[in-house]
């Protein structure tokens, strides 16, 4: 059976100019982060097939790379369902290890408890542009922190990080899921239906409102619930203030402090960003994720059409370990993207130490190859890249090579002195 030279199918092999990227851009977010407080942490990738199955990552758990007991664990006679052959599996995202391992370590870390992961997950999605099976996700978290206070610092420390990757003119638009559930229940929706209502609003940008109206009629909706609904949608676009539009009309289906708390994260944010971009409240974000109680988040390049990361605050998770409930909150960064949308603009890291190359004759003596290595080594100490290989036959195609690598000049060294 011939070897395969290809990847498997959604992972990919990364070449070394976009691996330099890649390094420039965790060597600033890990900086800026610090800066912020945020500790770096690392988890396993592989979790138990328990925690990944436990219905805190919505339609990830679908998409697991499952792992097969080992063995004496394995016992295929005895095989009645998939249980008995899989005890693990590969983590689809960052959120389930680090609460986790926050249980694990609770009496061992300070209160609250800022978090830096960047680590690949695995999902078995179907492959795309900028999408693959194997990618890095980049998470900050606070655990502990119940106010709005670690939303203001997950904002702050990720829009900072993306200004100093030059990114700028993107927005963060902001919701809150008890929002959305004032929503549906002022609208006269069933609670035990909202999960329904809102796959159909988080179409919205696809399908524009008279689709969602559509969608909500297909699954049996009483119409006048559909019609209130599409109603406080109209009167957010033309208000001039939706939130104190939703505080007027939300009035005993909402706790009096998210609209008030959510309104003084997003002023706060806009008076203290160091980046160039706007907060945007936005009540048709849902954000997949089942974990989600509060105030959600995405990044968005209208400028690209894409998303770049996205979060928000999950304070029911850390309880399903521990049996009492903790504050959490966290923002993900699209890693992923952002690299693919620094590739695609011919990225340039800056600051990068100057690149030379030594090309040694293939029978050069020792003499005049310690001489070359001395060389190098006094070269690499005032700080440049300096790359010592055997000189080819054609010269001129390997400097053409090197040079398309970045590398800005020569030296040669030969057996005997040249003319």
């Amino acid at each position: 059976m011939a070897l395969k030279k290809k990847p498997v199918t959604g992972m990919k092999d990364i070449m070394p100019e976009e691996m330099e990227i890649r390094e420039y851009c965790i060597s600033v977010i890990s900086k800026t982060y610090a800066e912020f407080g945020f500790q770096r942490i690392e988890t396993p990738c592989v979790e138990s097939i328990e925690n990944l199955t436990s219905k805190s990552g919505g339609d990830n758990e679908k998409l697991i790379f499952k792992i097969l007991k080992r063995g004496e664990k394995l016992r295929l006679d005895d095989v009645k369902s998939e249980a008995d052959l899989v005890d693990g599996g590969l983590r689809y995202d960052l959120t389930v290890p680090l609460v986790r391992y926050y249980s694990n370590h609770e009496n061992e870390l300070p209160v609250p408890f800022k978090a830096l992961q960047m680590g690949n997950v695995w999902r078995a999605d179907r492959p795309q542009k900028g999408r693959y099976r194997q990618f890095m996700q980049c998470d900050i978290d606070i655990i502990g922190e119940p106010t709005n206070l670690a939303e203001i610092e997950l904002i702050l420390a990720t829009t900072t990080t993306l200004g100093r990757l030059g990114f700028e003119n993107f927005q963060i638009r902001i919701n809150d899921r008890r929002i959305l559930k004032a929503m549906a229940a002022c609208s006269g929706f069933p609670e035990d239906r909202f999960d329904e209502v809102f796959i159909s609003l988080d179409k919205m940008d696809k399908i524009g409102l008279d689709g969602v109206k559509k969608d909500l009629e297909e699954q049996g909706f009483p119409e006048k619930a559909i019609d209130t609904y599409a109603a406080l949608f109209e009167g957010l676009e033309e208000a001039d203030d939706k939130l104190a539009f939703l505080e007027d009309r939300l009035g005993g289906f909402i706790e009096e402090d998210v609209i008030p708390t959510l309104r003084e994260t997003v002023e706060t944010v806009e008076a203290a960003k160091q980046a160039q971009f706007r907060m945007v409240f936005d009540p048709t974000i849902v954000r997949g994720m089942s974990y989600y109680t509060g105030t959600i988040f995405e990044i968005a390049m209208p400028e690209l059409g894409i998303s770049a990361g996205g979060g928000g605050r999950y304070d029911g998770m850390v309880g399903k370990f521990t049996g009492k409930d903790v504050p959490a909150c966290g923002f993900s960064i699209g890693f992923e993207r952002i690299i693919l949308l620094l590739m695609e603009q011919v990225f340039k890291v800056p600051g990068s130490a100057r690149k030379k190359a030594y090309l040694l004759e293939k029978n050069l003596p020792s003499k005049q190859l310690l001489e070359a290595i001395r060389a190098a080594q006094k070269d690499r100490a005032a700080g440049n890249d300096v790359l010592v290989v055997r000189m080819n036959k054609n010269k001129k195609f390997q400097k053409q090579q090197l040079t398309e690598q970045g590398y800005e000049s020569f030296e040669e060294f030969y057996a005997s002195p040249r003319e």
